[in-house]
């Protein structure tokens, strides 16, 4: 008897990965796919032993899945304990703002965790400035230093730079860098409003009002900065967000509005500039955001602004002596990361934090090392609370619904044109598998294709 469960015991890995081979190879080879390319990797997350390998070797376009890589280096360099800061302070007549890279400054969804109401944090300086006294202030002064002044990274598509999600990095951020822009019919005419409500933008309203099919607005930059064009057809109403150009400047007209509106007088003028702390600064509040919920929004909801901010807060951080944080000099830190996670130097190729960028790439075997050391290590509990949970929340809320599957998904999905991927954890029955998918190539079927792989890993265990 006892021989006959120990051979038992040997063979049902063994079943196990034939099964799981079989029924992915089965789904990668439906004549749907046969354009498509895969990569793949699937480990046991306890001892590491490949489960299933296809091109695993081979470095692919990640898109977002390159912010698995970001979050885990981030992690590595800056803790879990790690703050992002932003303070407000007096120095002399002028009321200073001083960035430290905060992604989800005015973050909707941020606040709606926290129970603060929108445009709280201006409410709440202008509370400070009236505890401390302050009815008149001489300059606005924005310090974003902690970031460079490169804010657009210069591969991406130049065409999507108005897009929320391919808005710019400072070290002072707002509202996603983002403004939103609701278009309304009213009377004969297409009214446009902002939220925020602000001078910073300037609207060219040239919107058509049609009585027949769906609204279709778009708002396009030209070379005046923060001037959009707004135009296209509005049947009832259509709003979307618009990325603004100069963010720690938005940041700063915002605050000095909303001053004017509290009662505040501004005498002087806003400021972009470097301000040295030479102990003559009356710091007045700290805000802070901490690494959990930056995390979340880079992982869960693939916010790529978090994710960019993590690359050039790994750079302003871990070096010694002050440095700006820059792209480059964060992607040379995160190429050493993953060099130490036994990533092989031919297997990635790194270009941004998000994913956004097509230069990017990485192999399955390069995620799946990733996650392994995050998985073995004092942080996993931690990590895996940001990344998205199938049928639950994030980007796979809608997808893995079934019971069997329902919360025991999680991963990091990634898409932009022709690139498909997805890459994490399944719990199942015989233990925690880690596994990447990525794809090049694909078509409408290819999301439903990777669904069904991360399916067949919980299958297989059954």
């Amino acid at each position: 008897m006892l021989l006959v469960r120990a051979i038992l015991v040997f063979l049902f890995p063994v079943c196990v990965e034939g099964s799981l081979s079989s029924q992915i190879d089965g789904i990668i080879g439906k004549s749907e796919q046969k354009k498509t390319t895969f990569a793949v990797k699937i480990v046991q997350a306890d001892t590491g032993r490949t489960v299933y390998a296809r091109n695993s070797e081979k470095p692919m376009i990640p898109a977002s899945n390159m912010k698995v890589i970001t979050s885990a280096a981030a992690l590595a360099y800056l803790g879990p304990d790690y703050q992002f800061t932003t303070r407000i302070a007096l120095l002399g007549d002028d009321l200073v703002v001083i960035g430290g890279g905060d992604p989800l400054l005015g973050d909707e969804a941020t606040d709606e965790r926290y129970d603060r109401a929108k445009g709280w944090l201006f409410d709440d300086i202008i509370a400070v400035l009236a505890r401390a006294g302050v009815k008149t202030v001489d300059d606005v002064v924005v310090d974003s230093s902690f970031f460079d002044d490169d804010r657009v990274h210069p591969n991406w598509p130049r065409d999507q730079l108005n897009q929320w999600y391919a808005c710019e990095v400072a070290g002072i951020n707002f509202n996603h860098n983002c403004i939103n822009l609701n278009v309304k019919r009213s009377g004969s005419s297409a009214r446009v409003t902002l939220e925020p409500s602000t001078r910073y933008v300037t609207i060219v309203n040239q919107v058509r009002l049609v009585s027949k099919g769906s609204s279709a607005v778009g708002a396009y930059r030209n070379s005046e900065a923060n001037r959009l064009i707004v135009k296209g057809n509005c049947r009832t109403e259509a709003g979307f967000d618009v990325a603004i150009e100069r963010p720690a400047a938005y940041f700063g007209f915002l605050l000095a509005e909303r001053l004017a509106g509290a009662g505040i007088r501004v005498e002087g003028d806003l400021a972009e500039r470097y301000v040295r702390d030479e102990g003559k600064i009356r710091i007045l509040k700290t805000y802070t955001t901490p690494m959990g919920d930056v995390l979340n929004r880079c992982n869960k909801d693939s916010m790529g602004l978090a994710a960019e901010s993590l690359i050039k807060t790994i750079s302003a951080e871990a070096t010694t002596g002050r440095v700006n944080g820059q792209w480059a000099h964060g992607l040379e830190l995160v190429a050493a990361y993953l060099e130490m996670v036994g990533a092989g130097a031919d297997e990635f190729n790194l270009d941004d934090g998000s994913g956004l960028s097509r230069e990017n790439r990485l192999s399955p075997n390069t995620l799946v090392k990733v996650l392994q050391q995050v998985y073995g290590g004092p942080n996993w509990d931690f990590y895996k609370q940001t990344l998205a949970v199938g049928g639950q929340d994030g980007t796979i809320a809608k997808y893995f619904g079934e019971t069997k599957y329902k919360g025991n998904i999680l991963g990091k999905t990634g898409y932009i044109d022709g690139v498909r991927a997805f890459s994490g954890v399944a719990a199942t029955a015989n233990g925690d598998y880690i596994f990447s998918i990525l794809t090049e190539g694909g078509n409408g079927y290819t999301r439903s294709a990777i669904n069904d792989i991360t399916k067949a890993i919980i299958d297989s265990a059954d």
